[in-house]
């Protein structure tokens, strides 16, 4: 997405920030942590092994109540305001496939908000440093994303996101500002499988320090989500339809386990609970 509304302004300062707080802040422990001592390890003895169950990935996660950096100049101002023009171009998102699938407007919103709680939004940075062997390690598994619409503001010069299409995977090209867009796995369950939640993956890369802010719109924990009743063809029986009727929080329970495995099996056990 291209004509997102977003100052060119903002998402400049948005790159700067990032990185500077990459390198203020983030840099040396990364140079600590468990997938580089993993690397090491497994480049070391030559045994042909990946390395299993890490990411080449530095990950800060901001939330509204989460205490942000604090070393950055600017940093904090500038992903507030980044983030909540993110927040009102989820909103946007969402009206928009309301309105392609036939839902009143607001429906997307009001399933996420539940009766007693708000949505979730949250931004995801992170940071995928330059790797000595990238073929022994992801720079991100392969996976879906268990909640609603994401944001995604890409790196526009180091490459390395890719997504299944037809059993192949298919690099996503950086264009410079764009903002890529991303449903999960409430979308496809709430349009009854006619949005679907789509895998993707990272690689680690030799070269350049890919920065990729992820902005999640997801629903609140105690969240009821189903298939829209407009969507549903007809009123079969629970058991016999794809998708169950859930709490959110238990899907994510389910997810927490099962992240990076194929995502039918999880709505089948959300739906035993």
């Amino acid at each position: 997405l291209v004509n997102h509304g977003i100052s060119e302004e903002l998402l400049e300062r948005v790159k700067k920030v990032c990185s500077e707080c990459y390198k203020m802040e983030r840099e040396e422990n990364f140079k600590n942590s468990t997938p580089v001592k993993l690397l090491k390890e497994i480049a070391e003895k030559k045994n042909g092994n990946n390395v299993e169950n890490v990411d080449w990935e530095d990950v800060l996660t901001l939330l509204d109540n989460s205490q942000w950096p604090s070393q950055t100049p600017g940093f904090k101002e500038t992903m507030a305001e980044y983030r909540a023009e993110l927040k009102k171009l989820a909103i946007k998102v969402m009206e928009v496939m309301e309105e392609n699938l036939g839902l009143p407007k607001g429906f997307i919103k009001k399933a996420f908000d539940g009766e007693e709680d708000s949505a979730f939004f949250g931004t995801k940075v992170s940071h995928y440093p330059p790797c000595p062997q990238p073929e022994l390690v992801n720079g991100l598994r392969a996976h879906t994303d268990a909640g609603g619409v994401i944001l995604l503001f890409q790196d526009d010069k180091v490459g390395g996101l890719q997504i299944l299409k037809e059993g192949q995977w298919i690099d996503v090209q950086p264009v410079p500002n764009a903002i890529v867009i991303n449903t999960g796995d409430q979308v496809e369950v709430l349009s009854n499988g006619r949005y679907k939640s789509v895998w993707h993956r990272v690689l680690a890369t030799p070269d350049g320090n890919r920065r990729s802010v992820a902005s999640f719109y997801n629903p609140s924990l105690k969240a009821t989500i189903s298939p829209a009743p407009q969507l549903v063809e007809n009123l079969k029986q629970e058991v016999d339809r794809t998708y169950p009727k859930f709490v959110f929080a238990d899907y994510m329970s389910v997810y927490a386990e099962q992240k990076f495995l194929p995502k039918e099996p999880r709505f089948q056990a959300v739906r035993a609970m």
